[in-house]
């Protein structure tokens, strides 16, 4: 059994692996692009993207898309969510701060985030409804 409860799920998320982002992309197929996430225990995932990027013009409001994240050392585990856009809002200096620190521990971080510019970056909020998850570790 490769299943893994809500919890180990949710667990799973909240760990900071590289994600990948698929949206609806008309006339073509979907678009695919790696990022950085954060996601709330039971609440929204968020991300931070440019604003004047191909995903800022693919989002809006109510829009669904969906977020894959996994564990590529064996054995392989992956969570899927898929859900729709609640919010997106300018991105502080200290929600990029935060990002960069979950990504690259806290002196790159602070040194990731001082050389960003926050005014050309949105944070994207997404609740997840809809979860795929396979745990290998579990056969």
């Amino acid at each position: 059994m490769t299943q893994m409860s809500q919890t180990e799920k949710q667990d799973f998320l909240s760990q900071p692996h590289i994600g990948v982002l698929a949206l609806n992309n008309p006339g073509q197929g979907p678009l695919t692009t790696p990022l950085w996430y954060d996601y709330d225990l039971g609440g929204d995932v968020s991300f931070i993207i440019a604003a004047n990027s191909r995903k800022a013009r693919l989002i809006t409001i109510g829009e669904r898309v969906s977020l894959v994240v996994q564990q590529e050392q064996l054995p392989y585990s992956y969570v899927s969510v898929e859900g729709a856009v609640t919010s997106i809002d300018a991105t502080t200096e200290e929600a990029l701060l935060a990002m960069a620190i979950r990504y690259l521990g806290a002196e790159q971080g602070q040194r990731y985030a001082e050389s960003s510019d926050t005014g050309a970056q949105i944070s994207v909020r997404m609740r997840p409804e809809n979860w795929l998850a396979v745990d290998y570790g579990k056969q």
